[in-house]
């Protein structure tokens, strides 16, 4: 220990457990064990899967909201959803504890911003015309089109919303 520059008591060292057996690359699916503070679940999942597939698999299984998960791991955070299950050192057997996250809408979501868009209706609807409007940043597609109905500017159906060549749901 005098080797490291341990200067006080009660310094934190991290340990990090290595997978024993076959590599993770032989093989496609693993058993892992998600625990909650009450109970736990096996699920088998794919060495290549993400963070985020494998928080859809606990969702559909657990009923658990996705957003108010978080997974560790080794007493890390698994914090990165884009990331492959390998890449946090998951295994065969592996166990990830599942936190519940307190979500307060007041605390957690920013203050909703007001946008100003213009929608503009195709040339066979209304002759291409352009529809200025002003709502909040968190406002739905839904409530869009009830805007637009409400000021009776469009028909009640028949159309789409489309930006940037994606259809708008």
């Amino acid at each position: 220990m005098e080797d490291y520059p341990i200067v006080t008591e009660g310094t934190k060292i991290d340990l990090t457990v290595k997978c024993i057996g076959p590599p993770l690359e032989n093989f496609s699916k693993i058993q892992i064990t998600v625990k909650f503070s009450a109970r736990q679940i096996n699920i088998e999942v794919d060495r290549t899967e993400t963070v985020r597939s494998l928080k859809e698999k606990i969702h559909i299984v657990d009923g658990t909201p996705i957003k108010r998960m978080a997974l560790f791991f080794s007493g890390k955070e698994m914090d990165e959803d884009f990331r492959n299950l390998s890449e946090y050192g998951i295994c065969e057997f592996s166990e990830i504890i599942v936190f519940l996250k307190t979500v307060s809408r007041l605390r957690d979501e920013p203050p909703s911003r007001r946008l100003s868009v213009v929608v503009q209706t195709s040339s066979s609807l209304l002759n291409a015309a352009r529809i200025p409007l002003e709502m909040k940043d968190s406002s739905t597609v839904s409530e869009l089109r009830q805007l637009l109905l409400s000021r009776k500017i469009l028909p009640i159906d028949d159309y789409l919303f489309i930006h940037k060549q994606r259809i708008m749901r």
